[in-house]
């Protein structure tokens, strides 16, 4: 029977099926020869063997939004300091955190935080030309800081330990959009792990349907709401906020907030449940934290210096930051001098502990601000339009030291960013570019890909103006607003006006600060005092920035970042007031400089103009693009004999020959065509022009939507 056992069966070995022969015992798969069995197949047990490790999942399900929502953990990434599977309907979202150990050099929290959307996630292969996602998009940036905002102030103060958040979405039904998934998911993912964080938090999406706020939208419900609010909090404190609105009220926007703080409470208690069933002990990590007798050693040798400085208001910010470094070289050398290595070590942060009491009790118990403005008072305004000529738009915003130059470009409608993501329309024809560049704060530094907080910066100033942005019927260009920071930061709505754009309304933002002073024995907020329009170092010694803007009838974008761990609602409410009355004033200013768009477009931006045609004369000018227009005017719902087409032409004659060589081109007998790109229009023979012509959009609508009395039209950008 052994030989048997150790030879292979020729003739069974083709036969593609497994065979068992209880009679000698032996079992085996005809390809592969046979072995002998340990026991007879009946008598092996079903359950696992006492050693063996089983996958153990926890989950939880709860209801939010008439939406059910669940949180799974144990049967995905287990080797994770922590990991979640969150789903929502079809949508699943992974969720883990990491954490390395702590180096003794850091002297600040190393999180990073990111998310990823691949197109296996909707059963799309990527169109790149290695079929592989490629960098971070901008959604996946913004996704990254969505999550990165409200969980940062929870952690510790003096946990310096490097923590890695990596969210990435496994299965998406494009109903819903996963951003605040992955806030949630990672929430509970930290809750589970042992790295310690003063968690959990909740985050949930508002939105407004004809006046009815809905709590968690779907992305068909957010298309049509007016609203799109995200709120964070723990259970009695606010962490972040952020809003893109269509010029919502302050009174309906506090209306809003107050709903989605205990509709986003509902997160936090199936994350205990969960951590209660699978989470870890949390560490005992050390923290970096500075003696008491350090401390006040080093603010013997420089609070009476630091507050000389700060209580003269004629420094300006560099002349002041100056000061303020020849101050801290000043006890480095005695230091030094004493070989005081323990001092040298938390030497910066010492100082910087001092300058920020300094600066919030003048706040506090004087009202008295670091450039001696009052609280409630903007900086000095300038606003300068259509400083460069040749461009289609452009202007210079200043505040104060603060000073941005921004440029608009117009396009045609096939010059819009095409978008690669899992939720969300498929173009974009409004794009805000927002660059930072190191010599506005007078630093050497490089430039690399995008910037995370670039790309946050400039997507708050594009939600702001997209508010006031002509429907694309009226309006249909594509429209790139370049802000290019020249000291410091500043506005972009003054180039989109200079620019020639119909937007109903000027737009302006304004920040507003906090600076509190918190009972040690309850920890609540027993003071404080709201900055309007705040500097640069009152927002680094502050408690919170929180960036509005908007119109004189309401609120377009707002974005709220805090350093504590949690505000309460009612203070970020009282915000609104001060908020307002700045921005009105800023307002002001820039209608004095232009309080209309320009009748006439730039001599070099683009312009439309719609020509008719009959259907003869279309058809030879498109040619085999008719073909196209036949299936498409072939679906139910369309009419064959009427279409309209838009395409784009960039001309570099007057308006009126390129007017007459489109005429030319519809009433010639031989097939024209016009030469499409940077060259001088000509008249070619369209079997010459064609393979050159670039089509950048072709729009079709059907007979119901274009004017009854308008034969076949083509409109012409001159």
């Amino acid at each position: 029977m052994a030989s048997v056992a150790r030879r292979t069966n020729r003739l069974l070995s083709s036969v593609p099926v497994s065979l068992s022969w209880p009679r000698f015992g032996l079992r085996g798969v005809c390809s592969t020869g046979f072995r002998f069995m340990s026991e007879p197949s009946a008598a092996e047990p079903d359950t696992p063997s006492p050693g063996r490790k089983v996958l153990e999942t926890f989950t939880e399900e709860f209801e939010i939004g008439s939406r059910l929502i669940t949180l799974e953990t144990g049967k995905i990434a287990r080797f994770a300091n922590g990991a979640v599977v969150m789903g929502m309907e079809e949508t699943r979202l992974l969720s883990t955190v990491a954490s390395s150990k702590g180096d003794g050099v850091r002297d600040f929290l190393p999180l990073t935080v990111e998310y990823q959307e691949k197109q296996f996630a909707q059963g799309v292969i990527p169109t790149t030309f290695m079929r592989r996602e490629g960098a971070p998009k901008e959604r996946e940036l913004l996704c990254g800081r969505l999550i990165d905002r409200p969980i940062r102030p929870l952690f510790p103060a003096g946990f310096y330990n490097e923590v890695q958040v990596m969210a990435s979405v496994l299965s998406s039904d494009g109903k819903q959009d996963p951003d605040i998934m992955a806030a949630n998911a990672t929430s509970a993912a930290l809750m589970l792990s042992d790295i310690p964080w003063g968690g959990p938090i909740g985050v949930i999406r508002i939105g407004r349907i004809y006046g009815q706020f809905v709590i968690n939208p779907t992305m068909d419900e957010l298309s049509l709401s007016d609203l799109n609010l995200v709120y964070a909090c723990t259970r009695d404190k606010t962490l972040m906020i952020d809003v893109q609105a269509r010029e919502i009220s302050e009174r309906d926007l506090e209306a809003g907030l107050r709903l989605a703080h205990p509709e986003a409470v509902k997160f936090i208690e199936p994350q205990i449940r969960l951590a209660e069933k699978a989470g870890k002990s949390k560490k005992e990590y050390r923290l970096s934290m500075i003696t008491e007798r350090t401390l006040e050693k080093i603010k013997s040798l420089v609070e009476s210096r630091i507050e000389a400085v700060f209580t003269d208001p004629t420094y300006g910010k560099f002349e002041r930051g100056e000061a303020l470094d020849n101050i801290t070289q000043d006890v480095k050398k005695t230091f030094e001098e004493e070989c005081d290595e323990e001092g040298l070590k938390v030497l910066p942060k010492a100082v910087d502990t001092v300058r920020k009491q300094i600066v919030r009790r003048r706040i506090i118990e004087k009202g008295l601000r670091v450039d001696g403005r009052r609280l409630d008072e903007v900086r000095p305004l300038y606003c300068e339009a259509g400083n460069f000529p040749i461009l289609h738009g452009s202007s210079l915003f200043s505040r104060g030291d603060t000073q941005v130059l921004c440029t608009v470009t117009l396009g045609a409608p096939g010059d819009a960013q095409r978008l690669d993501s899992l939720v969300g329309p498929p173009t974009k024809r409004f794009m805000l570019h927002y660059c930072f560049p190191p010599f506005s704060i007078n630093e050497v530094g490089k430039r690399t890909g995008l910037n995370r907080r670039e790309v946050g910066h400039g997507t708050l100033a594009e939600k702001a103006l997209l508010a006031v942005l002509p429907p694309e019927d009226d309006f249909p260009y594509t429209v790139r607003v370049n802000s290019e920071v020249m000291a410091s930061d500043g506005s972009t709505s003054m180039a989109t006006v200079c620019a020639g754009i119909p937007l109903r309304e000027h737009v302006a933002g304004v920040s507003v600060g906090l600076v509190s002073e918190v009972d040690p024995s309850t920890g609540m907020i027993k003071d404080y005092q709201i900055l309007t329009d705040i500097l640069g170092l009152e927002d680094h010694l502050g408690d919170m920035d929180f960036k509005i803007a908007g119109t004189r009838k309401g609120v377009t974008a707002i974005q709220l970042d805090i350093k504590p761990a949690g505000i309460p609602l009612d203070i970020i409410c009282e915000c609104l007031e001060p908020a307002l009355k700045g921005r009105l004033q800023i307002l002001d200013h820039m209608e004095r400089e232009i309080n209309a768009p320009r009748t006439q477009d730039n001599r070099n931006s683009p312009r439309v103009a719609t020509l008719k045609f009959s259907n003869e004369s279309l058809r030879r000018m498109l040619g085999v693009i008719l073909t196209v227009l036949k299936a498409a005017s072939s679906l139910p719902g369309s009419d064959r004999g009427n279409a309209d087409v838009k395409d784009s032409v960039t001309p570099t004659k007057p308006t009126h020959n390129v007017w007459t060589s489109v005429e030319n081109v519809s009433n010639c007998q031989e097939m024209q065509a016009l030469f499409l790109g940077s060259r001088p229009l000509a008249k070619m023979k369209i079997k010459q022009t064609l393979p050159c012509i670039r089509w950048p959009s072709i729009l079709i609508r059907s007979a119901a939507e274009c004017d009854a009395q308008e034969s076949l039209s083509r409109s012409v950008f001159l």
